[in-house]
This record gives structure tokens, C-alpha cells and sequence, in this order.
């Protein structure tokens, strides 16, 4: 079980605790899901070029793509 896992399972036992350790494990959970990615700065607004709806084929993941051995 992951960082993000383990914070959610200490937050359900903490359902019937003092406030103190629920927000003590919601902080956990908040900081294994900004180390995860899904919280914190957003990384679409990062100035990189979008490649959304272009084929593979015509982006500079070109040779990545043209080496999957992919099924017919």
C-alpha cells in the first residue's frame, strides 16, 4: 500500500477521534496527494507545447510510438 493509501486508512480509523488527529491525518492525506501530482500546482500550465489530438506519428514522440510492438 502507497503514501496515499496508508493516510486514508489512519483517516477512517480516526472517525470516532479527537479533532486533533483527524486533521493531523487530512494534513497526511493532503501531503500524499501533492507528492502524488493530483494536488498542488497544476502541470498543464507549464508552458510545454500540447500535443493533444495529433497523431503520434506527427509529434516528437514519433520514434517512441513507431517502437511499440503493437498488435494487428
Amino acid at each position: 500500500m502507497g503514501d496515499l493509501g496508508r493516510a486514508r486508512a489512519v483517516l477512517r480509523r480516526s472517525a470516532h477521534a479527537p479533532e486533533a488527529n483527524r486533521r493531523r491525518a487530512r494534513r497526511q492525506v493532503q501531503t500524499a496527494k501533492v507528492g502524488l501530482g493530483e494536488r498542488g500546482p497544476v502541470w498543464w500550465a507549464d508552458g510545454a507545447p500540447d500535443y493533444n489530438r495529433h497523431m503520434a506519428v506527427n509529434t516528437p514522440y514519433r520514434e517512441w510510438y513507431q517502437g511499440l510492438k503493437l498488435a494487428v
